[in-house]
């Protein structure tokens, strides 16, 4: 994708893999993929810095045309357990506790389910969604909530992982990962890029599963401003032993 945007606006792109949000404001990074859920805290932050470019809609009949995601809930194929609620007192992995999928949204359901103390007996910050599912096919943790483009990317490129795990609910759907750019480029060229990412087809699409990307406005992203303060007017945490 980076190379298709390159070439259209010929201007030339890097791929590179970020180590932190505040490239985008620092010079770091000029264009980026990032969690809807520090999109909002970025925007709220620093007002004016960041601008929504695009955003993916997923292939898949469940998404409806639309780009957004869900957060599929995972256990090992043989557990007993038949609902999120009865995952209390059990272990629980999540990706990172930046991630809408992997963290705000659980909370989210946690709060509005009336929780207002500890759920899980315990808790482990795996470092990545891919880390979790493997931690919960391996029997390591219980459960877990995957982005859902996530987990059927890895079960496409694992499949001896499918058999191994069951889908016992799934929160969503919310406002799927956006393209931002930074201020510091110019407007014309946000533009281009704009027009570009929308432009991309082929390879760099199927291997994403995206069938196409979409303009989004900030509004799409409220519900998750919302999740995040019921969360923290419920004071809601997941405290985890990383591993």
């Amino acid at each position: 994708m980076a190379e298709q945007v390159g070439t259209v606006t010929g201007r030339g792109a890097r791929l590179v893999v970020g180590r932190s949000y505040d490239e985008l404001l620092d010079s770091s990074v000029d264009v980026a993929f990032i969690c809807g859920w520090p999109y909002v805290r970025l925007v709220a932050q620093n007002p004016g810095r960041i601008e929504l470019l695009a955003a993916p809609v997923l292939s898949g009949s469940r998404y409806q045309g639309k780009p957004v995601y869900f957060s599929d809930v995972i256990v090992r194929a043989g557990s007993p357990v038949e609902r999120f609620e009865d995952l209390r007192g059990h272990s629980w992995s999540f990706n990172e506790p930046t991630s809408y999928s992997g963290y705000l949204a659980t909370l989210y359901h946690l709060a509005r389910m009336g929780e207002r103390g500890p759920f899980f007996g315990r808790a482990v910050a795996a470092g990545s969604h891919q880390e979790s599912i493997r931690k919960v096919a391996s029997g390591e943790v219980d459960a877990s909530a995957i982005d859902s483009q996530v987990l059927e990317l890895e079960l496409r490129r694992h499949p001896e992982l499918r058999p191994e795990l069951r889908v016992i609910e799934s929160f969503g759907p919310a406002a799927i990962q956006p393209v931002v750019a930074s201020d510091r480029l110019d407007a014309g060229l946000r533009r281009d890029i704009k027009s570009a990412i929308r432009a991309v087809s082929g390879e760099p699409l199927r291997a994403c599963l995206f069938e196409s990307f979409v303009s989004v406005d900030d509004g799409a992203y409220d519900r998750m401003r919302q999740a995040e303060q019921q969360v923290m007017a419920a004071r809601l945490t997941l405290s985890a032993n990383r591993l």
